[in-house]
């Protein structure tokens, strides 16, 4: 029986009594391959075309075959990647790290690169940025998959800077070191328990006493407009008459 290469990193299978006294270097060359498997590598796409494949050859050194793939060349439009083998089936089942590190050849980029195996789901990286994703090996109708949709992370996880696209939900705590800024407002919720409400702490020098600013348990929609110079805002505890700290607090 010929040797196949029917596996998912294209490794080189010696058919039963073949290759008597040379096995060793084809044994000796899927090892440099499986080696190859968990590496890095790079890719480049020829200036300005809009598709491109990338193959796992068989039994032979091959770019695709990296774990961890950076994609580079000058783009003028996003670009479709074909992963794929020799064989063209799309039955490759393997986890890539991707980098988009294309350049733009013009001025109306950066581009996107798209990565597709067969008829089934694509991924989309942007440009500077990483995705860990896998194929399928479903063959004709095969899919790419983003690894990461979904991922739960125990413990303690440190980043530089973080951009969320989409929307986030918090159930613990989270302590900023920093000032944060809302761009869009925001909006202080507290379910049925009570209505919304901002603490504010005195000097930690001086003790752990705070301010709390409430809304009411049960109101109409009412806009708090803030003066537009420095002062004092009054409250009925300190102006006897209410109208007047009314007046001195909406300036």
């Amino acid at each position: 029986m010929a040797s196949v290469y029917t596996n998912h990193l294209r490794l080189e299978e010696i058919g039963s009594g073949e290759q008597s006294g040379t096995w060793g270097d084809t044994t000796n060359t899927n090892l440099e391959l499986i080696a190859e498997a968990f590496g890095y590598g790079t890719e480049a796409i020829t200036t300005n075309q809009d598709t491109h494949t990338t193959t796992i050859a068989n039994g032979a050194s091959s770019e695709g075959r990296h774990m961890y793939l950076k994609y580079t060349g000058a783009l003028d439009s996003d670009c479709t990647i074909t992963l794929t083998n020799t064989a063209g089936d799309f039955t490759v089942s393997k986890v890539w790290i991707i980098e988009n590190a294309t350049t733009d050849s013009g001025s109306s980029g950066p581009y996107n690169i798209v990565l597709t195996s067969g008829s089934g789901a694509d991924i989309t990286i942007p440009n500077g940025h990483v995705k860990v994703i896998y194929t399928d090996g479903a063959g004709s109708g095969g899919a790419v998959v983003d690894a990461f949709t979904d991922l739960n992370l125990a413990g303690t996880t440190t980043t530089a800077a973080l951009t969320v696209s989409g929307a986030t939900t918090q159930t613990g705590v989270s302590t900023s070191a920093g000032k944060d800024v809302f761009n869009a407002g925001m909006s202080v919720k507290n379910g049925s328990t009570s209505a919304g409400f901002v603490e504010f702490f005195e000097d930690s020098d001086n003790g752990t006493n705070k301010a709390t600013l409430i809304g009411p348990a049960s109101t109409a929609d009412i806009t708090l407009t803030l003066p537009s110079t420095a002062g004092t805002i009054a409250t009925t505890t300190n102006v006897t008459d209410e109208a007047t700290a009314l007046a001195i607090a909406l300036g």
